[in-house]
Parts: C-alpha cells; structure tokens; sequence
C-alpha cells in the first residue's frame, strides 16, 4: 500500500496520490463497517484479478517510459526546461490527475481489505477481534508514519530512476495479484512477490541497455 501511494506521488503528484489513498480509506471503512465480520464472505479473488490487471496495465505502460528515459537520459533527472523523451507525459497545472487518484485509490482498498479479512479471520477464531483490530490499525498506522517520513527523501530521487522503479512496482504487484485472482497458487506465498521484482528489474536492465545501443549512432564510413 505504502510502496504504491508513494511510488505513485512521486512520479504523477501528492495532491493525487493523497486523495486516492483518502478515498480509499474512506471506502474502505465503509465497507467494513457495513460488512462487519461478513467480510470473510466476499470473494477477494475477482477483485485481486480486476485490480490486478489494472495496475499491470499501468505498470507496463510506465516501465516502458522509464526503460526509454533511463537509456536516453541515464539516472539524471529532468530539470525545468530540458529536454524530454517523445515518451514524456505532464498533467498540466490545475488538472486534476486521475491516474494518480485511481492507482492510490486501488492500492489503498485491495490491501486494506486484505488487511481487514487477516483481523478479522485470526480476531473470530482466536476470540480476541479487538485484540487484532487493534493490531491491525497499529500496523497501517506504522507503516504509513515509516511511508511518510521518507518522503523527503523520496523526493530527491532523480526522475528517471522514480519512473522506471514505479513502472517495475506496479508491474509486480500486478502480476501478483493479478494471478492471485485466477487461482494461482505462488511458491513462497507473498515471498514470490520479492522473485518477480527481480525478474522484472533483469529484463527492465537488459531491455535499457538494448534501447541505449539503439541509441549510439553509427561510425561514419570513411
């Protein structure tokens, strides 16, 4: 959750990625209030596949940009003025970004009730709901403190390196979840994610060096 939104308010804006993350929560507690500890009931897999596929699609999408900005611009960020790949897209001033909005938005709401299904499922067998409701709240409210204090740092990342990393993020995850929902069963469970983040950080390298030599013009013939 946290990896999304700040990936995603890196590379598209705060404003967006905040106010998806808020709407998510707001769903979120909606429907936890509404379905209490019916929640157990709610197929989770055709959401993971819906979610999944969207932010697959996304997530290709934006490791192509950052694959052909990284070898046309190396880890350098883009500075005011400079010039850009034919791959470049601003949101301009004053639009509101709904990518941005929707990303954060999914993030938020497929974990958090991925969250809401652990407490609710270990808080009813083990009869301590309050117990692991509280726990629950303690671990998203940790972690979004850890997601926000690096924000700074976050910040400085060159851009080229925020887009490409971004991309490879929301490549994985949806991938994971993705086939999570066709009823994959991934070896290592959540462990697998850390393996596809690998496989795709290996062919993002190698598809950035086969761009870069694309790039280098050839020798003049004497």
């Amino acid at each position: 959750m946290v990896a999304i939104v700040a990936g995603v308010g890196a590379t598209r804006g705060w404003r967006a990625a905040a106010a998806g993350a808020a709407a998510g929560f707001a769903v979120l507690a909606v429907v936890v209030a509404v379905f209490g500890l019916a929640l157990t009931a709610i197929p989770i897999g055709p959401l993971r596949l819906v979610v999944g596929a969207l932010l697959l699609v996304f997530g290709l999408n934006w490791l192509r940009k950052g694959i052909r900005r990284v070898a046309a611009q190396g880890f350098l960020s883009t500075t005011v003025g400079a010039a850009q790949t034919d791959e470049e897209e601003e949101v301009p001033a004053g639009t509101p970004d709904w990518t941005g909005f929707v990303l954060s938005l999914k993030g938020v709401l497929l974990e958090g009730l991925e969250v809401a299904f652990i407490v609710v499922t270990f808080g009813t067998t083990s009869n301590q709901l309050g117990v692991a409701a509280i726990a629950g709240i303690a671990a998203v409210v940790v972690v979004g403190a850890v997601g926000l204090a690096i924000q700074p740092a976050v910040r400085r990342i060159p851009r080229s390196v925020l887009q490409l990393v971004v991309g490879l993020l929301l490549t994985t995850f949806g991938t994971f979840w993705a086939a999570e929902g066709l009823g994959v069963s991934w070896p290592g469970s959540d462990a697998a994610i850390l393996g596809l983040l690998v496989l795709y950080g290996a062919t993002a390298a190698v598809y950035v060096m086969v761009e870069r030599g694309a790039r280098v013009p050839a020798p003049a013939a004497s």
